[in-house]
């Protein structure tokens, strides 16, 4: 009796409790129904807000579209009451060095605060779970920049773009697929890549390493500078083009600078990628490395087979990223990354985006980068458009102040610009330029690469240097620089020439 009188009030108390639980708005008094009604609400809210912040721990750059593959057909501008202002400018660059005029923005970038601590989210998501990070989010991250480069940059497809280190790997991807054709056969001992002279160094020792030890022959064009036209550089192209055809032989690759970097001078490359193709050339590789966020990038309008860009130069991504483009066709297929990993043979675009343990962060980083662009008024566009100005006034106010000129006309200045130096300095040599980039960093706390240029047959008679220019200041533009900054480097050289310091006297 003791025992069923035990289990009878174990039940009612079990029941008594689930009823608590479930709260039946029939049970109580209004006042109580409403509590319960507004309990739930809550409940209902705490849920929401645990899945919001799970779903932005996933993807920190969410913001409502979770299709990655879908393409935005318009990227999305701030309304101009938000733009961003003069003083959030600053902010975002205050980790920059006081007092130096930084006017180098086209060696290395710049990267604002917020895109700095958005890639610290993603270095510290891998560093809490590793596995959880490379299983579950890594490959997602990537696709999604993918996709947005994908729409920037106006490509057909989400597969014809890749994301690699820098422009040095993207080289290396299409010249070792070149040096295999030569290695196997395919193409024939002797036959040409053409080049510019003004390649970059990396660009050459990548031919020399992949193409010249497998048979072929490369073809340098000689650019005119200071240049005035697009037609020069057009007529000394269909040159080189000429001579990699001499005897028979068959232009393989053409490897075609957007924008020169020493010195800088935006290329005609829509016209000398037709060029090629009415000549016959076999494979086109346009090195941008600058481009992306200086100048307007179209893949489909420019025609290219292979078109690489650094996201970190003008694009404000942590350094190293950069994309690569191969238009869709067989020779995609082929193409490998020169670091193997498991996902060799997967193509490119997924060997590209795991090769080994590495730091992935400045990939996954893109949302957030147009996010940042995006508040400036036009947007990319608008942000070119500033630099490309200001950088054009800033060369022009210099020249006028050293009696000197730009290196090319504005419309082939990218946010970069040549200026000549006056002509006392004595800039003779590489060498003396590097001396006077060095000095003027050093005492006069301004950062700027100095190229020489050498002047033709009888352009210096002796000791005869008036008016000969011989040394340019390359001089970039981006959003953090101010007038202030070029009034330093003005200053500088003034103070150099009226000192009477030459190359001949720096250490």
């Amino acid at each position: 009796m003791n025992l069923y009188l035990l289990l009878l009030l174990v039940s009612f108390v079990s029941c008594h409790q689930h009823n608590q639980k479930l709260e039946p708005l029939a049970q109580g008094t209004p006042k109580r129904r409403r509590w319960v009604v507004e309990k739930r609400e809550k409940k209902k809210k705490k849920k929401k807000k645990k899945k919001k912040k799970r779903e932005q721990m996933e993807d920190p750059q969410a913001n409502g579209d979770h299709n990655h593959n879908h393409i935005p057909k318009k990227l999305k501008l701030s309304s101009p009451s938000s733009f961003i202002s003069d003083s959030e400018i600053r902010q975002e660059f205050a980790h920059h060095q006081l007092g130096i005029a930084r006017i180098n923005n086209g060696s290395f970038g710049s990267c604002p605060a917020s895109i700095i601590a958005a890639q610290k989210q993603w270095q510290l998501r891998f560093l809490q779970q590793p596995d959880d990070f490379f299983f579950n989010h890594l490959q997602n991250g990537i696709l999604r920049s993918r996709t947005l480069i994908t729409s920037l940059i106006n490509a057909d497809h989400v597969d014809e773009v890749s994301i690699v280190d820098n422009a040095t790997t993207a080289a290396a991807i299409v010249l070792q697929h070149v040096g295999w054709a030569f290695a196997e056969g395919r193409f024939q001992k002797g036959d040409a890549v053409v080049m510019l002279h003004c390649a970059f160094q990396a660009v050459k020792k990548s031919i020399e390493a992949y193409v010249t030890r497998a048979g072929g022959s490369v073809i340098v064009v000689q650019l005119p500078f200071p240049v005035h036209s697009d037609q020069e550089i057009i007529a000394e192209f269909r040159k080189g083009l000429a001579m990699g055809k001499a005897h028979g032989r068959k232009v393989r690759l053409a490897i075609i600078d957007h924008i020169t970097s020493m010195p800088c001078v935006v290329i005609p490359v829509r016209e000398l990628v037709q060029i090629c193709r009415e000549e016959g050339v076999e494979q086109v590789f346009v090195d941008a490395a600058h481009a992306i966020g200086s100048v307007h990038v179209d893949v489909k309008e420019i025609g290219a087979d292979f078109y690489v860009s650094n996201l970190h130069k003008w694009f404000f991504c942590p350094p190293s990223v950069a994309f690569l483009y191969c238009r869709k066709s067989p020779i995609a297929l082929d193409l490998h990354h020169p670091v193997v990993s498991h996902e060799y043979g997967n193509g490119l675009a997924i060997e590209s985006a795991w090769i080994g343990t590495r730091d992935y962060s400045s990939q996954l980083v893109v949302p957030d980068v147009l996010d940042f662009v995006n508040r400036f008024e036009g947007g990319i566009a608008g942000i070119r458009k500033r630099n490309h100005d200001a950088v054009v006034r800033m060369g022009e106010l210099l020249a006028r102040a050293w009696g000197t000129h730009l290196g090319s006309p504005p419309e082939m200045c990218p946010s970069m610009a040549m200026v000549g130096l006056p002509s006392s300095l004595r800039i003779s040599s590489d060498d003396d330029a590097l001396k006077l980039r060095t000095h003027l960093r050093d005492h006069f706390e301004v950062e700027v690469p100095i190229y020489y240029q050498a002047l033709k047959d009888g352009e210096i008679g002796g000791d005869n240097w008036d008016g000969r220019v011989a040394g340019y200041a390359r001089i970039s533009h981006q959003v953090y620089n101010t007038v202030d900054d070029y009034l330093k480097l003005r200053d500088a050289i003034n103070q150099l020439v009226k000192d009477g310091v030459t190359c001949n006297n720096l250490p």
